[in-house]
């Protein structure tokens, strides 16, 4: 469901916001530096419970303020009221839903699904694996029930086991204890991500190809392991390598998903605009099967949509959002390479940023 209010206080160079966004396409326009993409990143901590743009959430609080606090509404019957508030002086999160207190991240995420297409998203092809896990994990939480907590229940015995590898001296029966939780745990989890993407997949390859057929990209799922050899038997044999390491080398935390065009990394071959659209199909691709699999929707934030993309593929990619019937922010300098990308019977919202100032557009 959309979003149909929103009221920002103490958000960067933001000024006090309290704006009602259309249900369909939101375009914000504004110079560099103006607030735009603070806009998306107030609604990204909204939902997420952090920020794109900074690891310390203190850093996105207006520098003459106190705290930062965004309230939205989620459109539904009834709707659904979220609240975050920071405050400069410590370091906790207090979050709200329908007006209670909540103490998990996870709860504003499932409430409030987000896709962000900026610049860091090409970190799903040129980053570290922990951005493609993050991507696929994503997917799983959000049409898998049972993925948050056997996700938790892996990580706990992987912290565990990790502690007695750095031990001195191993105690071989608690280490075999927290092995066989985590291969219990690691097993599932591999089961719930393998199955995810099975699903996903069919939907990937139709987006990309629609937006830019690749017929030699490939999407594979890497489980973090041996896929020929049973976790609990890698954890058992690789004890001595890990106790000198100390930390688990392999198992769930290190899966991965491998983009390669022609067995070539697709980093290396692509141009920066074919990323771009690589990248934005497996968005749209995940934001589709949760539709389909939930009759949830995604909201998208996309900032700069124009950057590294001709008009044609401009036009291609605003085509797939007004099919998708989405709710989505996208941010642009120019307000001339936004228009005349939509039909006419696509709702429409039209905002203008300026010093920090959100204001409605005719």
């Amino acid at each position: 469901m959309p979003l149909d209010r929103l009221t920002f206080l103490g958000l960067r160079n933001l000024q006090q916001l309290n704006v009602h966004p259309g249900p369909g396409v939101n375009l914000v326009i504004g110079d560099n530096g103006s607030g735009k993409t603070s806009l998306l990143e107030g609604i990204h901590i909204l939902g997420m419970g952090r920020s794109f743009r900074t690891q310390q959430l203190k850093n996105a609080i207006q520098h003459e303020a106190d705290a930062l606090t965004l309230h939205g509404r989620v459109a539904g019957d009834p709707p659904l009221a979220l609240g975050v508030r920071r405050q400069r002086s410590t370091s906790e999160l207090l979050m709200r839903r329908s007006g209670e207190q909540v103490s998990r991240v996870a709860q504003l995420a499932e409430s409030l699904p987000l896709q962000l297409i900026n610049p860091d998203a090409f970190s799903l092809l040129e980053g570290a694996p922990s951005a493609r896990r993050e991507f696929l994990d994503w997917g799983v939480f959000h049409v898998k029930h049972e993925f948050f907590d056997t996700w938790r229940l892996a990580r706990k015995a992987l912290k565990h086991r990790n502690a007695l590898l750095r031990h001195g001296r191993m105690d071989a029966q608690m280490l075999g204890a927290w092995e066989r939780e985590l291969a219990l745990w690691g097993d599932r989890l591999d089961a719930l991500r393998e199955a995810y993407m099975a699903s996903f997949m069919p939907v990937f390859e139709e987006t990309l190809h629609e937006l830019l057929p690749l017929p030699g990209l490939s999407l594979r799922y890497f489980r973090g392991w041996d896929h020929k050899r049973r976790y609990e038997d890698v954890l058992r044999e690789s004890r001595d390598s890990d106790h000198l390491m100390g930390f688990t080398q392999q198992g769930p935390q290190r899966a991965d998903l491998r983009i390669r065009v022609e067995r070539r990394p697709a980093k290396e071959v692509l141009s920066r605009g074919q990323q771009k659209l690589v990248v934005s199909a497996m968005k749209l691709a995940q934001g589709r099967l949760l539709e389909s699999s939930t009759g949830r929707t995604c909201i998208y934030l996309i900032d700069d949509l124009p950057a590294e993309l001709d008009v044609r593929h401009r036009q291609i990619f605003c085509e797939w959002l007004e099919w998708m019937k989405c709710q989505v922010f996208i941010t642009s300098v120019e307000r001339e390479s936004l228009l005349g990308l939509w039909q006419p019977a696509t709702p429409l919202a039209m905002f203008h940023v300026k010093h920090g100032r959100l204001e409605t557009m005719g």
